[in-house]
């Protein structure tokens, strides 16, 4: 069983900038952090989780439009990590942000971290 383990929220006043990270363990025998397409999304209590940024197993990214030129995802094989760097941060940021994992090859196999918030405000 994969586990995420995500870290780097708090609080930033407009205009700042956050990394979130989310590393990954657990991986079962033959499998490893490269099978999975790796994204993050965001929720609010008025709002259902919206998928933000996210960076395919082959390396490709995708964004948002609401964060595009703002967030950078990115991710570290070796540490077994996927960031979120988030700049230009404004209050309609603040969220909690949760990582997430689905196996390339089986979808079936998907995996969430447990969220880290964020807050944007002055």
């Amino acid at each position: 069983q994969v586990q995420l383990v995500e870290s780097g929220g708090g609080w930033v006043q407009p205009g700042g900038s956050l990394r979130l990270s989310c590393t990954a363990s657990g991986f079962s025998s033959g499998d490893y952090f490269g099978n999975y397409h790796l994204r993050w999304f965001r929720q609010t209590s008025e709002k259902e989780r919206e998928l933000i940024a996210a960076v395919g197993a082959g390396g490709a990214t995708t964004y948002a439009d609401s964060v595009e030129g703002r967030f950078t995802i990115s991710k570290d094989y070796v540490k077994k990590t996927v960031y979120l760097q988030m700049d230009s941060l404004n209050p309609e940021d603040s969220a909690v942000y949760y990582c997430n994992a689905v196996h390339q090859y089986h979808p079936v196999s998907e995996y969430w971290g447990q969220g880290t918030q964020v807050t944007v405000s002055t």
